[in-house]
């Protein structure tokens, strides 16, 4: 499967590109491997959905990267990716950000483990992975990332007290949340400050249409 594989991901890749064209050789290197790394995991554990996996650069990396359309990370940022599941958004956010600490933590382990063996077959040394909850986890971090893996009135009492008080990045420290519909009420139940940002701003595909990167900032 290799060489077709490969120069298949190459081509389906240039959806990135097209968005994000001042990557560097190290960068699109590592995006265009994610095709590749994926498929073989996802015969053996499946982390992406199998009619997703060849919409794998729209759905699942560029999605992820509606989060660098809002901030752009400073150097020595540190991130916790709640429910990672395959490794979303925190991947696709570490290859772009090589000088930011990825924390990527799933509560069931087989996914932990295909996230672990992606990291390494991209080289990234900037991410550490975690089978845990996210209650368990002690440290404390600039930003919470994740991909819509709860109702938001869930998600934020598993966060709570795992934010580093200095801000270093021009959005104030906390959550950077990816969901997408209509999500009024969800935000009312929550009763806090919530930025929301259309990815239908930033990429043109349809699938973007309903999308948001929702801002909530720690106070």
């Amino acid at each position: 499967m290799g060489n077709n594989v490969s120069y298949k991901s190459l081509f389906i890749m240039d959806i990135i590109l097209k968005y994000f064209p001042d990557l560097t050789t190290t960068q699109k290197e590592q995006f265009s491997k994610l095709f590749n790394l994926y498929a073989e995991w996802n015969e053996k554990i499946n982390v992406v959905s199998r009619k997703d996996i060849e919409e794998l650069y729209e759905r699942h990396v560029l999605h992820s990267l509606g989060i660098a359309k809002v901030i752009t990370f400073s150097a020595g940022t540190k991130i916790l990716d709640i429910g990672t599941g395959g490794g979303f958004p925190g991947i696709p956010l570490a290859i772009l950000f090589p000088e930011v600490s990825f924390h990527l933590v799933d509560s069931i382990g087989k996914k932990i483990k295909v996230v672990e063996e992606v990291a390494k077959g991209l080289g990234l040394t900037n991410v550490k992975t975690e089978h845990a909850r996210a209650e368990t986890i002690n440290e404390k971090y600039d930003f919470v990332v994740s991909r819509a893996v709860t109702r938001l009135n869930n998600f934020c009492p598993w966060v709570k007290g795992k934010f580093l008080t200095e801000s270093k990045n021009k959005l104030a420290n906390g959550i950077l949340y990816l969901k997408g519909g209509d999500l009024e009420e969800e935000i009312a139940e929550i009763n806090k400050q919530v930025v929301m940002y259309p990815l239908g701003d930033f990429f043109k595909e349809d699938f973007f249409e309903t999308k948001y990167v929702l801002h909530i900032p720690y106070v």
